[in-house]
This record gives C-alpha cells, sequence and structure tokens, in this order.
C-alpha cells in the first residue's frame, strides 16, 4: 500500500505519521480541534500574553525517546531548556531534596542514602538508550539487552513503598522516591508501581528533565515540521466519525480504544472488540492552570532552581493520596505536582510574570472540585502563593475530555498501568487488531502515556514489518 491515513496527531500520531511518510508512503493525518497536538499543545487559557500546556510541560522522556532522538527535531524549531534542578521535593521543615542531571550534586542532598542512590541509577543513566530501547515498547519481546532488562525488570516488579522502605535508609529519600513513583496513577502499594518511580529517576541523571522553549507545542510543531519534509499533511478541525470517510488504506488510530470501536464498527471482528471492552480506563487528573503577579514565593528558596516541584511531604502522606486515588476516593492533602516553567522561559508570560500549573490525581470522571485542596498544598509550602494568582483556569476531569476526547473521563495515561494492562495493552495483539488494514497507535497500546511517540513507533514498525517494507 502506498497510502495511510493517521487519526489524531499527538505525538503518537505524528511518530507513526512520520516513519511511515520515511517509508515513501504517503500520508495524510486528520486532527478533530483546531491545534495539532492532542495533549501537547500550549494554549491561552489564562490571561493575554500567559501560554499554558494543556497536558505535560515538563518532557523527560520526550529528551530520552529513541525515536524523537533520531529525528532533526532541532532543525524544525525545537530548542530544549534545562532548568538547574530536574525536581525539587520540599519539606515541611523549609528543608528541599533537589534531584539535578548531575549525579554528585543530587547526593548532596541524600546523607546516607548517597552510596545507594548511585548504584541504583548511574549503571541504568549510563546505559539509558539500551534501557529504554528495552523498556519503550511491548513487555513481551525478545530482549536486545537481556541483563540489563532483567536487573531493571527484578527492581521494577516491587510495589513503590516495599521498594522505598527497603532500599533507602533516610525518610527523605523515601518521600522523594515515593513521588517519582506516583506518576504512574498506581497505589503505591501495587506491583510494578516502582517501574515508574524507576524510569523517572534515571532519566534525571540519563536526559535531564526540560521544558521545550514556547511549551509542548514546540515538540509537536516540530514532528509537523518532519512529517511536511517528507511529503505528509495534516488536517486540522477534521473530526472522523467513521472510517468510511477515509481513502481505502492503511489507516492509524491515535485514539481511545472506545473511540476506536466506534468509528471502525463492523470493520472489526467482535471477538476483538469483545476484548477492546475488558480495557480499563485510568484515575483521572485535576489540573488548574495559574497566571501569576510574580514567582511562587517558595519557603524553600531553592525550588525555584526546578521546573518540577512534588508537593506531598512524606512517603507516608504520598501513598495515602495514591491509595485514596485508587480506591475511589479523594485525598484531603492530595499529591501534587506543579511545573514552573516561565522561571527558566520567559516567552511563557509578559515580563515579570509567571505561569504555573498543577495537578493531583483523582478517581476517573470525579466531580469533586479539588482546587482549594491543591491551593493549600501549594501554600503549605509556599505561604501567600494564592496572593500571587491573577487568574486561574480549572480543568476537571470533565473539562480535560471536552478538550482532548482521548481523556475519557481524565484519564490522561490511556488506561490504567495495572499489571495486566502493561502486558495485554489493549490486547495481546498491542498495535495490530482484527483488520489487516487497521492499527491502534495511542498510548493505550505500549508503553503506555507520555511524551515520547513510541507508540506511533512500534504500530508503523509492525505495519511496515507485514508489508514486507
Amino acid at each position: 500500500m502506498d497510502r495511510a491515513s493517521v487519526i489524531g496527531s499527538g505525538p503518537n500520531g505524528l511518530a507513526a505519521a512520520i516513519l511511515l511518510a520515511q517509508a515513501g508512503i504517503k500520508v495524510d493525518v486528520y486532527e478533530a480541534e483546531a491545534q495539532p497536538g492532542g495533549a501537547a499543545r500550549t494554549l491561552p487559557l489564562t490571561l493575554p500574553g500567559y501560554r499554558h500546556d494543556f497536558g505535560s510541560a515538563v518532557h523527560p522522556m520526550a529528551a530520552g525517546s529513541p525515536f524523537f532522538g533520531s529525528l532533526p527535531l532541532e532543525q524544525h524549531g525545537l530548542h530544549w531548556i534545562q532548568s538547574p534542578a530536574a525536581l525539587a521535593h520540599p519539606f515541611d521543615d523549609g528543608t528541599v531534596v533537589l534531584l539535578r542531571q548531575e549525579l554528585e550534586p543530587t547526593l548532596n542532598y541524600l546523607r546516607e542514602d548517597r552510596a545507594r542512590w548511585r548504584d541504583l541509577f548511574q549503571p541504568f543513566a549510563e546505559q539509558w538508550p539500551a534501557l529504554a530501547e528495552e523498556i519503550l515498547g511491548p513487555v513481551l519481546h525478545l530482549p536486545r539487552h537481556p541483563l540489563l532488562l532483567a536487573r531493571f525488570g527484578i527492581k521494577a516488579l516491587q510495589p513503590a513503598r516495599f521498594f522505598a522502605e527497603n532500599q533507602f535508609h533516610n525518610a527523605r529519600t523515601r518521600a522523594v522516591f515515593a513521588g517519582l513513583a506516583a506518576h504512574s496513577f498506581l497505589s503505591l502499594d501495587a506491583p510494578v508501581s516502582a517501574a515508574v518511580g524507576l524510569v523517572m529517576a534515571i532519566t534525571v541523571h540519563a536526559v535531564g528533565w526540560p521544558i521545550p522553549q514556547g511549551g509542548a507545542q514546540a515538540i509537536t510543531n516540530a514532528l509537523a515540521g518532519v512529517l511536511a519534509s517528507h511529503g505528509g499533511t495534516i488536517h486540522t478541525s477534521h473530526r472522523v466519525a467513521s472510517l468510511a470517510e477515509l481513502p481505502d488504506a492503511l489507516t492509524f488510530c491515535d485514539i481511545a480504544p472506545p473511540h476506536l470501536q466506534r468509528i471502525a464498527g463492523e470493520r472489526l471482528t467482535p471477538a476483538y472488540k469483545q476484548l477492546l471492552n475488558k480495557f480499563r480506563p485510568g484515575p483521572a487528573a485535576f489540573k488548574v492552570d495559574y497566571a501569576l503577579s510574580q514567582p511562587i514565593p517558595w519557603r524553600a528558596y531553592d525550588c525555584g532552581l526546578a521546573a518540577t516541584i512534588h508537593l506531598g511531604g512524606s512517603l507516608e502522606e504520598i501513598a495515602h493520596s495514591e491509595k485514596e486515588m485508587f480506591q475511589g476516593r479523594v485525598a484531603e492533602k492530595p499529591f501534587v505536582i506543579l511545573s514552573q516553567p516561565s522561571l527558566f522561559d520567559s516567552t511563557r508570560a509578559p515580563a515579570g510574570n509567571h505561569t504555573a500549573w498543577a495537578y493531583c490525581h483523582v478517581p476517573n470522571g470525579s466531580t469533586i472540585d479539588m482546587t482549594q485542596r491543591i491551593e493549600d498544598q501549594i501554600e503549605r509550602f509556599a505561604p501567600g502563593f494564592r496572593d500571587c494568582i491573577l487568574e486561574r483556569r480549572v480543568f476537571t476531569p470533565a473539562d480535560l475530555e471536552a478538550a482532548d476526547a482521548n481523556l475519557i473521563g481524565g484519564d490522561v495515561s490511556g488506561g490504567a498501568m495495572t499489571a495486566r494492562q502493561m502486558l495485554f495493552r489493549p490486547t495481546l495483539r498491542a498495535y495490530a487488531t482484527s483488520n489487516p488494514k487497521i492499527y491502534l497507535c495511542s498510548a493505550s497500546t505500549p508503553p503506555g502515556g507520555g511524551v515520547h511517540g513510541m507508540c506511533g513507533f512500534h504500530a508503523a514498525t509492525t505495519a511496515l514489518k507485514n508489508l514486507g517494507r
């Protein structure tokens, strides 16, 4: 086949489109919204002159993506900015732990866990390209680096709380790892919840946690530029209601499984659709974007060195927050992830002013307003924060879905990251479906959520292999 359609212009859809176009296939990308990018968009959400990232703002997985790393994204306007520290984790006593890309400055904060942190993460960081090749794809595969993958896997299978309590002596180090692992949207007592914490810690030292100058849209624009250089075309404001609307060609769907069922109809077998029905959505995010009159007044001054802040205090408090979410409740003191990109990128706000966003985890479809609880957590570590707010834009789970139909019930991970759905995501077929012309390439396929494009890369690779290319 010499033609392909891609539904959705998120990072995965664009990655699939680029690989197909590089293979000489004519590619058309159809995007329902007026602006390409999916969750990787930068939008005017508050006041004039303030630029906010709709989804993720800090991008270790994009910087460490094997496929993105193979593309000339910098030639299409993508410029990475590394904040002096990747992450700040403040505590109630006014102190903070900073994780820096350089290992030695990080170890200065970890006291008796210095040697353990180095032994755990330095070897993996030094072998990141090989490790990324193994973990950013289907769990079930023939490994090219089996010993490296085995060393990682033994640790990754553990619950995050168990891992932290058995690996680290200091309560502060345990808390830092808990915050990293909480990016998984799993209870920290769940098996495999340590995996995301490991990856987040490794990427700190392997590639840093950079922000794109101008916002996440710069990633999308660079990918779109690469696609255009290979003859691909993006059609915005074009919502596909049925695959019958598209040319009879290969079709790649950067969409959630329920949407695939709806638009594919009888082109998928009943047995395959029954398997898709078993795929569970993940928990949701509740997000607030802020236009600020000044930098956030952190009690721990060094928080101003990091683009990402974890607000949750101790391991026990973070674990409680995530367990409440996992059991269908919301925490009074939710674990909050905050990004403050304008400290390092002056394009995000008018001179002297700033932007920030913060979110916490809530059950899928939750209707509980978490704004005050999020701001209470920020005030806890930055007294006077509310006095800096010029404007806020709240995104409930329903609001997130309204802005991006793939975020079903506010699920930003493309499906629950349970052990079963890591192995069967969304089915054992992964990217292939029951129809040889239809492929799924969204975050509901391996390796899951994140701005890395590897779901699209593997889907297109699978299709090209099936075509004998």
